[in-house]
């Protein structure tokens, strides 16, 4: 067996279940989970309609590639959405589809770490924890970046030594972040492509929220965006990751693309095609509609900012928590540790949310995540509302 498995710790969900095995839960009070970044909006409806147009595709082999019209679907996206000059990605050599980005950012590692030279995997922290399990069975060290209410919920990389900056051989950023929603300035951006270029090292910019924010005329800044903008129009060592799954409520489309570096995906095109990952032929058209689309992905950030409105108006004075830039969890710090406070209340008020301390580890001296919980706003409306309601009403009588 590969040794690297021992390191791996329990998924989130896993130690949630564990935390909350034996709990009685008031069987008066519906059952409401917060706890996972699973969309409950609703699929659009032309998403499905070409899935199923396209199932007569079944019967062919697909390319790991994917077809030419996806591609060039998702490089117009890209210019579009990031302000970039037409035909400023190639479809050719700068553009991947993959099986949803979990899949790539973890195979990612794989395909780019070269063990040998004691490499280091940089990650923010918390953290989607894909990017630690990449780095172990990668044979490389985590080395983590904690992101504090102090330092605005982004990582502090002015703290990092070069010594660090030498070993590093990738960095996962994950902007707007999972789970706190805080976005990365292009300034941060250009200096962080600056010293993967004075070090030699690849970024993979995890942009799966970049869709869902809360200003329509201030969209989160992208990684491609950062360096066409200081003149890197190659995309040198720079790699973006984005999803279906959140932009469209695709989850079960497994449908994502990652972008960047053309010299980096000809060598992750290589491991892909070893790897047999290729996207099926009628996904690929059902994903190819939706990049087409924005009009469903606007109505899908409305939706979103009616519950962070609601639900912030209840719990503002009761929990320090404030409405993110981006993405669809709120970061409460909590009177407890994350952990207790998770399962008091699932005990009280039978609602499920995660504790912060199963998305990050302890660091530098601290576990940044400890002390919170995230609450994923994916449910409907009226479901948010109640388990805000119940929050509020378990935090005042504890």
């Amino acid at each position: 067996m590969n040794p690297h498995l021992s390191k791996l710790q329990p998924y989130p969900f896993e130690k949630l279940a564990r935390l909350k095995q034996g709990v009685p839960a008031p069987a008066d009070k519906a059952h409401i989970a917060l706890s996972i970044g699973e969309p409950q909006h609703a699929t659009p409806h032309f998403i499905a309609e070409a899935l199923i147009a396209h199932l007569h595709g079944l019967a062919n082999y697909p390319a790991t590639k994917g077809i030419p019209e996806l591609r060039l679907a998702i490089a117009e996206w890209l210019s579009r959405r990031f302000g970039l000059p037409a035909g400023a990605v190639d479809p050719e050599s700068q553009v991947l589809p993959v099986n949803g980005t979990r899949e790539a950012l973890f195979s990612f590692a794989q395909c780019i770490v070269d063990p040998a030279e004691q490499p280091l995997v940089l990650m923010p922290n918390p953290f989607y924890q894909i990017y630690e399990g990449a780095a172990l069975l990668a044979g490389a060290e985590p080395y983590f970046l904690n992101t504090t209410r102090e330092s605005g919920y982004l990582p502090d990389f002015d703290s990092v030594p070069e010594s660090v900056w030498a070993r590093c051989q990738l960095l996962y950023i994950c902007s707007p972040g999972n789970p706190t929603g805080a976005v990365l300035p292009i300034a941060t951006l250009q200096k962080l492509i600056a010293l993967a270029d004075r070090f030699d090292f690849v970024i993979a910019s995890d942009e799966c929220y970049s869709e869902i924010y809360a200003d329509e005329a201030n969209p989160p800044t992208g990684l491609l965006q950062a360096a066409h903008a200081m003149g890197n129009t190659a995309f040198k060592n720079c790699i973006v990751f984005h999803s279906l799954s959140k932009r469209s409520n695709a989850p079960g489309l497994r449908s994502g693309f990652v972008a960047g570096d053309a010299a980096v995906l000809k060598n992750y095109l290589l491991y892909r095609t070893y790897h047999g990952c290729a996207l099926a032929l009628h996904i690929q058209h059902a994903s190819l509609a939706a990049w087409r689309d924005e009009e469903h992905v606007v109505h899908n950030r409305e939706l979103y900012r009616r519950k962070f409105a609601a639900v912030h108006d209840i719990l503002s004075g009761t929990l320090d928590v404030a409405i993110p830039p981006a993405g669809f969890y709120l970061w409460p710090r909590v009177p407890t540790d994350g952990e207790t406070f998770a399962r008091d209340l699932y005990a009280r008020q039978n609602l499920t949310v995660l504790p912060g301390g199963y998305l990050s580890r302890e660091a530098h001296g601290i576990n940044p995540g400890e002390q919170h919980v995230r609450l994923a706003l994916v449910a409907p409306l009226e479901d948010c509302v109640e388990a805000a309601q119940r929050i509020k009403s378990f935090v005042l009588s504890s």
